[in-house]
Order: structure tokens, then C-alpha cells, then sequence
């Protein structure tokens, strides 16, 4: 059995005084936490409690207002969200275009040319065998 000492391990993610308001809104008021590197995270709270709105300014899809969030110990950056991952609840997937189409746009977002982003889901889908 492999135990984790959380204590020991350096902060990954920390979210210091973090605010957010859209309009007169507030969507984030004052949350604090630090994530440990090796340790499973978790949001949980009812609808309208600020959970989307972390998770965006965490993965720099939308500004601080107010407070710091650092990752690996350094200012959040756009660059910090390449090392992260984030699957809302509703996927957000265009309906209209086929899954090829969705990973080259998504890929692409990412900043992989046309060419590497097809290179790069043509290796993907072998691995995980759903070429079909």
C-alpha cells in the first residue's frame, strides 16, 4: 500500500483571496485553499456557489478580480493551463460537428498547427483504438 504525506510535498495550486464579479454579481468572494502535488482535489457546492468561476480563472479562461492564484510557487500565467486539465460537466461539444473535427478545433486552440494537431489524434485514437 502506498501512502501519500501530503505534508511533505511542495504546493502544486494556491488560491490566496480570490474574488469575482460579473456586473454587481458576485461569484467568488475571498476563497482560499493550497493543493499539495500527489493529492486528489475536489469543488463541491450548490449551483451559483463559484465553482465554474474558480475552476475558469484557474485554467486563465477568465481574469482575477481580486487576490493571487499561484501554480508551482510562480504567478498563474496562460502557460500554466497547458499542465492542466478540465472537464466541465457539460462537455460544451458542438453537436453539429463530428469528433475529428471537435479534437482538431480543440487542439488547435491549444496553438498545434492544422498539421501537428491531425498527427497528433491520428496517435491518440490508435492508442486508445477508436479509429472508427
Amino acid at each position: 500500500m502506498v501512502r501519500l504525506n501530503t505534508l511533505s510535498m511542495s504546493t502544486l495550486l494556491s488560491v490566496q483571496d480570490v474574488y469575482k464579479s460579473y456586473g454587481s454579481y458576485e461569484a467568488v468572494k475571498g476563497v482560499s485553499f493550497d493543493i499539495k502535488e500527489g493529492s486528489l482535489f475536489g469543488l463541491l457546492g450548490p449551483n451559483g456557489a463559484g465553482k465554474t468561476s474558480l475552476i475558469r480563472m484557474i485554467t486563465t479562461i477568465t481574469t482575477i478580480d481580486k487576490g493571487k492564484i499561484l501554480f508551482q510557487s510562480s504567478p498563474l500565467k496562460e502557460s500554466s493551463s497547458n499542465y492542466m486539465g478540465y472537464m466541465p460537466e457539460e462537455r460544451g461539444l458542438y453537436k453539429k460537428m463530428k469528433v475529428g473535427e471537435q479534437l482538431l478545433y480543440l487542439t488547435q486552440l491549444k496553438g498545434f498547427s492544422k498539421k501537428e494537431a491531425k498527427s497528433m489524434i491520428r496517435e491518440w485514437l490508435e492508442k486508445f483504438q477508436i479509429e472508427d
